[in-house]
């Protein structure tokens, strides 16, 4: 079955550790809701560089990916499906959906 990244962009950080506790209870019950086609549940970044190609680094992320999901649908619609109802939409940030393509190396 295919698989499909769902990456986190944007959304905006709890104001209270009581709000992000709601939220996070939201996201567990999201991921519980998809059973067997979450393939790598929170996968959040932290502590981002970006190395340029004249080999500068700087402390920052160009696309403001906060983190991704890994799950398995039958279509690139059923995994749209899955991100619509993901809570991070709630704290307005948006999802981009994208299939992995595997590569025999």
């Amino acid at each position: 079955m295919p698989k499909f990244i769902i990456s986190y962009l944007g959304g905006e950080h709890p104001k209270t550790p009581e709000e992000g506790q709601a939220h996070f209870a939201k996201y567990k019950e999201w991921l519980g809701g998809l059973g067997d086609a979450v393939v790598s549940p929170a996968n959040p970044f932290k502590n981002t560089h970006t190395v340029f190609p004249d080999g500068n680094v700087e402390v920052k992320s160009l696309t403001n990916m906060s983190g991704f999901t890994v799950v398995s649908a039958e279509s690139i619609d059923g995994a749209l499906e899955m991100a619509k109802s993901c809570p991070f939409l709630d704290i307005n940030g948006s999802l981009e959906v994208s299939e992995l393509v595997e590569m025999n190396m």
